[in-house]
Order: structure tokens, then sequence, then C-alpha cells
């Protein structure tokens, strides 16, 4: 997952967060899906030639429908910002960007390094894919 806050919503944001997820994959496996809503940045023609020179497949949600980006049977995207949300806003605002990044950069690393997860066998999101990817089978759920 990569995570850049921009001031705007111009695709630079979005090119940045995307170079950021690639780079900390190295050699990301494919299928490469980028699961997102409909925002102008995802749209763009820079974000989508991005995308096609890593072979990733673009996955958008429908048109005013904002719970239908995640593949059939997936909606760990949906459920990362519903805690992300819960946890670290608590209904609340952040005073400035300098604090946000910080405070969210802190959160996504704990999001996938610590919080365990019951959809994957109460384990943080890291584990469960070193865990697939060295024996190839999912976690025991």
């Amino acid at each position: 997952m990569g995570v850049c806050l921009h001031p705007d919503l111009s695709v630079l944001g979005t090119l940045a967060a995307l170079h950021q997820a690639l780079a900390a994959r190295n050699q990301p496996q494919r299928p490469l899906i980028d699961h997102s809503d409909r925002g102008l940045q995802y749209a763009a023609t820079r974000f989508k030639d991005l995308l096609a020179r890593h072979g990733a497949w673009q996955s958008m949600s429908r048109r005013d429908n904002c719970y239908d980006n995640a593949l059939p049977g997936t909606t760990h995207a949906e459920s990362f910002w519903s805690r992300f949300k819960a946890e670290l806003l608590d209904g609340g605002r952040f005073p400035g960007l300098a604090e946000a990044r910080l405070e969210i950069s802190h959160h996504v690393a704990y999001y996938n390094a610590e919080r365990r997860h019951s959809s994957l066998g109460y384990l943080a999101p890291n584990h469960f894919e070193n865990h697939l990817q060295t024996t190839s089978q999912p976690c025991p759920a």
C-alpha cells in the first residue's frame, strides 16, 4: 500500500502513492490489482499508464456505489478505511498536514505489521502474506 498526502486531489499525489507501493513491493506478484473509487485522479491517463506499465488491473466502483470497488468476496479496502476512521480519527481532525502525515504513516505500519484481522485467521496482514508466499496455502481461518 502506498500513502501520499497531497494538498489537492491532483494525479500527482496518486502517482506518488502508487510509486511508493510499487517500490515497497520491489517486484509485485501478478496479478496486481488497484482498487479505487471513480475519482478523477484514478481515471487520469498518467495513472492508468503507470498501472499498465506494471501489468496492473484497475478495479473501480460503479457510479454512486462506493462499496463495490473490491473484487467479489473481498472487502479489505473498505475494511481498512472503516478501521482507519474509527481507530485513528475517532471523529476528529488532524491539526495540520504534517501531523496527518506522521500519524497516518504510523497507523499504516501498525495496521500491516501488528493489527490482527479476523478475516485473516487473526493474523496481521504482513504475517498472513508471508505465510501465503512461503506455503502457497492460505492460513487456516
